[in-house]
């Protein structure tokens, strides 16, 4: 379960790590590929200073995104900028972020995000850390998602199966992370149907829920693992 003042300050630290990695990536770096296709770390960067930007729109009940084309529009003119400049707009906007966040006072209000998507206010600072977690390490400058804390993956792993829970395009599951609490994916099981049972390492299962890896370290009670939609 999310704690918006425990995530808050794990978010500090989250966010504290992806700064010293900026720091250390010039503009060549930036203009190579990031482990996301299609995107540069330059492009990596560039969305989570326009996310920050994007959450305090939420905060403020305003839409998220102006339109998904300013979204992707300003990503595009982020990634172009010099390394230095693109590492202080990534900490200017996720300080914004960290002030507003630090100031709410009624974190079950519910607000919007994009596409309609409603959440509890005290879910955003764990939103916000996942971004920052995992988008470092789809910079691919060191960092894997075997070093994520177990606390972080175990709390993002059930994150994303509640996302998929009721999607009628993803089976049954029954997921078993090494070490780690069991969850419940996929639509309702029909009658007689026993759910698909996916087990191995937690950083792999994140993977493949995330869709950051191919599930190739997972298991299954013999079915074949299904094609998850895009989150």
């Amino acid at each position: 379960m999310t704690d918006p003042v425990r995530d808050l300050t794990t978010l500090d630290q989250a966010t504290a790590r992806l700064l010293t990695v900026a720091g250390t990536l010039d503009d060549a770096a930036l203009a190579e590929p990031s482990l996301l296709p299609g995107w540069t770390r330059g492009h990596v960067l560039s969305h989570l200073a326009r996310n920050a930007d994007a959450l305090l729109n939420v905060l403020a009940g305003r839409p998220m995104y102006a339109s998904a084309e300013a979204r992707d529009a300003d990503i595009e003119a982020g990634a172009a900028q010099p390394a230095d400049a693109l590492a202080e707009a990534v900490r200017a906007s996720g300080a914004k972020l960290a002030t507003a966040l630090s100031e709410v006072t009624d974190w079950d209000a519910v607000v919007e995000l994009r596409n309609g998507v409603t959440d509890r206010l005290g879910r955003i600072p764990f939103r916000r850390l996942v971004e920052v977690e995992l988008h470092q390490v789809d910079l691919g400058a060191g960092r894997t998602l075997e070093d994520l804390s177990p606390e972080f993956t175990d709390a993002e792993n059930a994150f994303l199966a509640d996302r998929f829970t009721g999607h009628p395009d993803v089976p049954p599951l029954l997921l078993r992370p090494e070490g780690s609490p069991v969850l419940t994916s996929g639509r309702a099981a029909s009658p007689g149907e026993e759910p698909l049972t996916v087990s191995g390492p937690p950083a792999d299962l994140l993977g493949w829920l995330a869709g950051r890896r191919a599930p190739d370290g997972l298991k299954t009670d013999g079915g074949a693992l299904p094609a998850l939609p895009p989150l």
